[in-house]
């Protein structure tokens, strides 16, 4: 008779035999599935490295027929490791400036701005390109939103376009801030700030506001208000109406910014390229960002933000 018809085997040994054999399969289903993962991941990997190194990845599509060439401004207008910069989108004109085939540019903005720097190099990157290319019109398409920064550059075009939904304007600047002096005094908090400079600590929230210090920030968000004032009348001219409130920091619908003078009319990107330019096809020029660079992008912006986050810093600049 064998073990397992043994009458004379304990009940408690065949359950603890059987616990065994479970677990020793599943260790075994274990085991294969962390090497399909592993095999899995590598896979990937090879398949982003042979993307990267083919000619997926060009510096502008090639088009020979003629055609509305369009970039993309669709993020918040920073860095690289953060949002839209200007190398990029300047990059992205550049390139359909220099495609035969192009008859007409659009700028498809759907942004709600961010810096003032690199608003401000695009701007004029866009106006040196178009003295080069004077034949050749550049139109800004206002999607969902073109507020701030996004709005400085579409100044820059020949005529401005939105969805009668669009939201258009925030034509002002801003720089935010908070005061904790009342909760520290409470929690009985001492700050200790040492500075070589009289003015190196100025607006810390830790500490009583000053007037000087209000004073002189004010009079640089009036300064870059300015800058920003003049290139929007510079580019639209006399459309605009005589109204104080456009240049107030408000956002209207793209209805009410025709009214305003600061959109022309109220269209799409394809009835632009269709009935404006007179080129049906779109090709688009924005350029394709790296799938390697991008991760490692945004690996680098992940462990910042955590590392801000341990340090009670906040990375996020408007």
């Amino acid at each position: 008779m064998s073990e397992k018809e043994s009458p004379d085997i304990p009940w408690e040994r065949k359950t603890i035999e059987k616990i065994l054999l479970s677990s020793i399969r599943e260790q075994q289903r274990a085991r294969r599935w962390n090497i399909f993962f592993r095999l899995l991941i590598i896979g990937y990997l090879i398949a982003l490295l042979v993307i990267a190194l083919s000619d997926g990845f060009m510096d502008s599509p090639v088009h020979t027929g003629n055609h509305t060439a369009v970039i993309d401004i669709d993020d918040v207008i920073a860095s690289e490791e953060i949002g839209i910069s200007a190398d990029n989108v300047l990059k992205g004109v550049k390139a359909a400036y220099k495609s035969k085939g192009t008859k007409g540019i659009v700028l498809r903005i759907n942004s709600p701005g961010g810096s003032p720097v690199q608003s401000a190099r695009i701007f004029d990157g866009v106006k040196r390109l178009k003295q080069q290319h004077s034949s050749i019109p550049v139109y800004a398409v206002i999607e969902d939103v073109g507020a701030s920064g996004a709005y400085y550059i579409a100044a820059i075009a020949d005529e401005i376009y939105a969805n009668e939904s669009s939201i258009v304007g925030s034509i002002g600047v801003r720089m935010d801030s908070f005061g904790v002096v009342d909760a520290m005094e409470k929690l009985g908090i001492e700050r200790r700030l040492l500075t070589a400079g009289e003015h190196k600590g100025f607006l810390d929230p830790f500490q009583p506001i000053n007037a000087a210090d209000v004073t002189h920030v004010q009079q640089l968000l009036d300064d870059i208000h300015e800058q920003f004032i003049d290139v929007v009348k510079t580019g639209r001219g006399d459309k605009l109406k005589d109204d104080p409130a456009i240049f107030s920091g408000f956002v209207w619908t793209g209805e009410q910014a025709v009214d305003l003078g600061l959109v022309d009319e109220l269209a799409s990107s394809s009835y632009v390229a269709r009935e404006v330019i007179g080129a049906e096809t779109i090709v688009d020029y924005t350029p394709a960002e790296d799938l390697l660079e991008k991760f490692s992008k945004r690996l680098g912006t992940a462990l910042g933000r955590g590392l801000g986050e341990v340090l009670g810093v906040d990375s996020q600049l408007r």
